[in-house]
């Protein structure tokens, strides 16, 4: 069973946490915590609760191997945007788009996540 955390409507650019969602995805969840913990980024802040929402989610729906959960899914997707407008010279405006996202892990527990992948490179494999 997977279990899931969602950060929504955050005032960040999805952009700029994509590639920290990419670190972390196939990671244990105490791994990820690791990496995030040393990124100097404030994307990293914000990834790093939700991963420490999702394991707090597992506690509670009394997951059996919580210190076994991996990263499984790392999702960054835009959310709405808020429209400025900066004043410039004839007249003229420039539009500002502070931008959101919305965050979402998904923790399972080792044999699942594995049951996954060899899932996945079968078919691709058959593609080929």
């Amino acid at each position: 069973m997977a279990y899931t955390a969602t950060h929504k409507y955050a005032r960040i650019s999805a952009r700029k946490v994509r590639h920290l969602a990419s670190l972390v995805r196939g990671k244990f969840a105490d791994e990820a915590l690791d990496i995030l913990r040393f990124q100097p980024h404030r994307g990293a802040r914000m990834l790093e609760k939700v991963i420490k929402s999702a394991l707090g989610n597992a506690e509670h729906q009394q997951a059996p191997g919580v210190d076994d959960l991996v990263v499984i899914d790392a999702r960054v997707d835009g959310g709405p945007m808020f429209k400025r407008f900066q004043p410039r010279a004839r007249g003229m405006a420039y539009e500002i788009k502070k931008r959101m996202a919305h965050i979402k892990v998904s923790l399972d527990t080792v044999a699942v996540a594995g049951a996954d992948v060899g899932q996945n490179s079968g078919q691709a494999g058959a593609e080929e």
